[in-house]
């Protein structure tokens, strides 16, 4: 018989729903001293596991359809069956982000689901390696990870934190290899004008972001953050000046490191003041072509993403100049450059030499995973580019939640359409989980 009529027969026969439920109130019950509760937990586990033999009697593969049908819902195991058919292997590493894909504020107050932390357990059992690929500092990801996922899976030699979308890889229980400063190999220009922001970006920023703006403690990128809840009307209107600022202040960064490793950006440069938008070569800014530094800044960075020239035309500071006409010299340099903006959450400074796909490919290397194939998801422009580095090379599957990106979204829906719920993502892992039990069956 067919595999699909197999699973058609498995969902119209028993009664999957109830068995999810058993198996989910097994998975995540709370730890309680209570003789009750844990009689109550017992006699669950029983009627589980009594459900699970009625399937495994009743077909050839009964192990697996036990498990598919406890883990995953009709559609679920249909998607999977989908994704087997259409590529014959199973995913043997998952690539997460975690803000907004994991966990989302407005769908899980910001905390990762219990029911997502067990998946993720599971899959660490059955020895499918994690790696963690966010924007975050390594601090703030190894305390949530040890809190949700617990010691021994972090130290285990078998997960990977990729953090500040790139800059590093922290992988524990690989001797030398265990953390590795991506960013130590940049060159000292890039280095340079890093240096030269984060020196600057919060001394001299104006009172109302230095009031209601705070730097994250990276190691590299340099991520301004509001102090209101994010999301809120104040960090939105903080965070599109913060941008204005941070792109204003990378200018004159780049201009004083060209000076200083002898290049020339069109003009002879004597500082940018990052707060003034109308200064020129006699006013106190630098020109280029008769423009200045700043606003040939913001005109590369308007053309290179939608969100922030809208942030731009909205604050009244789009340059409106053809992006194509941006000095070479300049542009040179912009183009190892990326400034990120995310809607009242962040403005952010990073390099593209060490993005997220940098790092991921450390992290692979670092694991041992020689021919990977990977579940991805995430749901920036910064995950997007792991999305389509995997695309490209046959590499796994991309999921994004319902909010993300435009470019993320369409790049998913193009793919896989493995779109989930805000703060579901763990309806994804439950359809690779039946995906891998699936492709274990040949």
């Amino acid at each position: 018989m067919e595999r699909y009529d197999l699973v058609y027969r498995l969902y119209d026969e028993y009664e999957t729903e109830t068995l999810r439920e058993y198996q989910e109130f097994v998975d995540v019950f709370p730890a309680v001293d209570s003789r009750v509760a844990l009689d109550h937990w017992q006699g669950a586990s029983e009627e589980l596991e009594q459900r699970k033999n009625d399937i495994r009697s009743d077909f050839a593969a009964g192990e697996t359809f036990a498990e598919v049908a406890a883990h995953a819902t009709r559609d679920q195991a249909f998607t999977a069956l989908d994704l087997e058919s259409k590529y014959g292997r199973a995913v043997n590493v998952l690539v997460l982000d975690v803000d907004e894909t994991l966990r989302s504020a407005g769908g899980t107050d910001n905390e990762i689901p219990r029911e997502t932390l067990h998946v993720l357990t599971e899959f660490h059992e059955l020895g499918v390696p994690i790696v963690i690929c966010t924007g975050q500092t390594l601090e703030n990801v190894k305390g949530f990870a040890i809190q949700g996922l617990g010691s021994e899976i972090v130290h285990s030699g078998n997960l990977s934190i990729v953090y500040e979308a790139g800059t590093g890889v922290f992988t524990p229980g690989h001797g030398a290899d265990t953390k590795q400063l991506l960013y130590e190999d940049l060159d000292a220009e890039i280095r340079d004008v890093f240096d030269n922001v984060r020196s600057r970006v919060l001394p001299e920023a104006p009172e109302r972001l230095r009031r209601g703006c705070h730097l994250q403690g990276n190691e590299f990128n340099v991520t301004m953050k509001p102090n209101y809840e994010t999301g809120s009307a104040d960090a939105r209107e903080v965070i599109d000046e913060a941008l204005i600022y941070l792109i204003d202040l990378l200018a004159d960064a780049v201009g004083t490191a060209s000076e200083r490793a002898g290049g020339e950006t069109g003009a002879e440069s004597d500082g940018i003041d990052a707060s003034d938008d109308d200064a020129d070569d006699g006013n106190g800014g630098t020109s280029l072509a008769g423009e200045t530094v700043a606003d040939w800044t913001r005109a590369f960075y308007a053309d290179q993403d939608p969100e922030i020239r809208a942030v731009l035309e909205g604050e009244g500071a789009y340059p409106d100049l053809d992006a194509d006409a941006v000095p070479d010299r300049l542009a040179a340099v912009l183009d190892r450059i990326d400034v990120a903006y995310y809607e009242a959450d962040a403005a952010e400074i990073g390099s593209l030499e060490l993005n997220k796909v940098a790092g991921v490919e450390r992290a692979l290397d670092v694991l041992g995973i020689d021919d990977p194939f990977a579940l991805v998801m995430g749901d920036s422009k910064s995950d997007l580019r792991v999305m389509e580095w995997v695309a490209e090379n046959d590499a796994g599957i991309a999921a994004a939640p319902e909010h993300a990106s435009q470019d993320t979204l369409e790049h998913v829906l193009e793919t896989d359409e493995l779109v989930f719920d805000r703060g579901k993502s763990v309806d994804v892992l439950r359809t690779v989980y039946a995906l891998n039990r699936f492709a274990r069956l040949g």
